[in-house]
């Protein structure tokens, strides 16, 4: 905080009219400011950026934008060392340093002028310029070019103001990085809109969107650790394929000139995991991204990052082990710090409290569905019994089968009554074209869903290894297709040549990242993405 009040209106281009769009949907770069204000704050931040230029003369490390300043130490840094000064006030460090940070308030008086640098995660020191550290010259320079926004380099002594608040007592001051454009209010809410499209400024603004970036990257770095201790190997896969597979999607579809040929940008990397484990990489794992073709919601988005992995001679059980483990040790990682250190109990964002610790519910598709609907619903039940169901509750089934008819009957019925994390187990053959049939359950497929908070984070299941049973059930995806299912998958003749040298009895998991964060934090996807896709 500065030596002004936090409740005080912040001075020069800091203040900015409510929340607007303009008439397209993009928000104005002061996110309500008017296009004629914005452009006359332009103008004049262009010209100190010439001065500025002009004062640099031929030094050309210099200027608006010097390759470097000689940064000695950081906000935070500096808050952690000597943070005990703020208990004495007006007392001083005996330590000079250097130090940057971007101004998110100024206040100018007549012969001492107030700044707050920020840091990149938010931290904040107070910089002093006085006319008795800095020279008339010196302080007339920099009320005439320093704005909110800009990054400023400050020298000078650690001291505790007279208020106790630490701050820099500024004997040399540089313009690190001039802002052309003005920041918005940094006293009120970005719109949403705002917030997506111009992350950055949500990232200056918001402490929510810095912690949201470093949890996410805590999370990253507890899946590898959690993968490392059980000897499973990091690989990368295409991106660009020649046949889109590994899931029932709707692909986005180019062009290679190189190649003259289309291309698909995938769905999943199941497929080429799978060869990794035929040529021998027992436990294997890929964090990447994936691209569908659907639609956007607040649990979907065309790009996403998915993590999948694969492990020799276990099965969908010991994979559904292996999931809860690496849920459960990120939440232990992103509470690392927190009051709540070493527990499983995660806070949202709205301040709601959720428990991912203990042992997770399994239950039975067809045996929670058949409770749900008051009658037995086995894999022998015809289609036509079903789909009566289905018109009686409205639930509308495109190209209906028993297994997609059974599927969004159980999401009607069941899915919004969990609360848990919960695993469902064994769903029907139909709809799951790359998963073993079920060892004692005819009709049924060895898969299951991990739902959380009401929505699917993972999918687990005991791998399908036989390629006469594969290439089965790929020609029946391909009669999916003929009947108009763009979804349904095509004859993967290189992966059933791969199948045919044999991969070993696996069990494997694919698990949305984004929507990984969606149950740490309570937050919907764009908030988790740091750059979403939007219209």
């Amino acid at each position: 905080m500065s030596e002004q009040p936090a409740s005080a209106a912040p001075s020069n281009d800091a203040s900015a009219p409510p929340n607007t769009a303009q008439p397209n949907g993009a928000p104005s770069p002061l996110d309500g400011a008017s296009e004629a204000e914005v452009f006359e704050q332009k103008r004049v931040r262009l010209e100190k950026r010439e001065r500025l230029n002009e004062l640099a003369g031929e030094d050309l490390a210099g200027g608006a934008y010097p390759v470097t300043v000689p940064v000695t130490a950081t906000i935070p840094g500096i808050r952690e060392k000597w943070g005990g000064l703020e208990a004495e006030a007006d007392s001083r460090s005996g330590e000079r340093v250097g130090v940057a940070g971007r101004v998110v308030f100024q206040r100018n008086t007549g012969k001492l002028c107030f700044a707050s640098l920020q840091s990149g995660d938010g931290t904040r020191i107070q910089a002093m310029v006085s006319l008795a550290e800095v020279g008339e010259e010196s302080l007339a320079g920099y009320k005439e070019l320093v704005d909110l926004g800009d990054h400023l380099f400050v020298a000078g002594e650690v001291i505790s103001s007279r208020r106790g608040e630490l701050s820099i007592m500024v004997d040399e001051w540089r313009i690190a990085a001039k802002a052309i454009a003005p920041l918005p209010n940094m006293y009120a809410e970005l719109s949403e809109e705002t917030r997506v499209r111009q992350r950055y400024l949500d990232l200056i603004q918001r402490e929510q969107a810095r912690v949201n970036v470093v949890t996410r990257a805590k999370t990253m770095a507890s899946l590898r650790r959690t993968f490392a201790e059980r000897d499973f190997i990091e690989v990368e896969t295409p991106m660009l394929q020649t046949m889109h597979g590994g899931a029932s999607a709707r692909p986005f579809v180019t062009h290679s000139n190189a190649f003259d040929t289309e291309l698909f940008l995938r769905i999943a990397p199941e497929l080429y995991l799978k060869r990794a484990a035929v040529g021998g990489l027992e436990r294997v794992f890929e964090i990447n991204r994936n691209f569908r073709n659907e639609g956007a919601d607040s649990t979907h988005s065309p790009e996403f990052a998915m993590l999948e992995a694969y492990q020799a001679y276990s099965d969908y059980r010991g994979i559904a082990d292996l999931t809860q483990a690496l849920v459960q040790h990120a939440a232990l990682a992103v509470n690392e710090g927190t009051e709540r250190a070493g527990s499983h109990v995660v806070e949202w964002a709205d301040g709601t409290l959720f428990d991912l610790g203990g042992e997770w519910d399994r239950i039975s598709m067809y045996g929670t569905l058949s409770e749900a609907v008051g009658r037995e619903i086995t894999p022998d039940t015809a289609v036509e019994e079903l789909q009566a169901i289905a018109d009686r509750e409205g639930v509308e089934v495109r190209l209906p089968n028993h297994g997609k008819l059974v599927e969004e009957l159980w999401e009607h019925f069941v899915k919004d009554r969990l609360t848990r994390p919960t695993f469902v187990l064994d769903f029907p053959v139909e709809t799951s074209p790359l998963t073993r049939h079920h060892r004692s359950v005819p009709g049924v497929v060895e898969k299951w869903d991990l739902y959380v908070r009401g929505f699917e984070l993972a999918t687990g299941y005991s791998e399908l290894v036989d390629p006469v049973v594969q290439r089965e059930r790929f020609v029946q995806q391909a009669a999916e297709a003929a009947r108009g299912d763009d979804e349904a998958m095509r004859i993967d003749e290189d992966f059933l040549r791969a199948l045919e040298h044999a991969m070993p009895p696996s069990g494997g998991m694919g698990m949305g990242m984004d929507r990984l964060l969606m149950a740490l934090t309570g937050l919907g996807i764009r908030e988790t993405i740091l750059f979403p896709l939007v219209k």
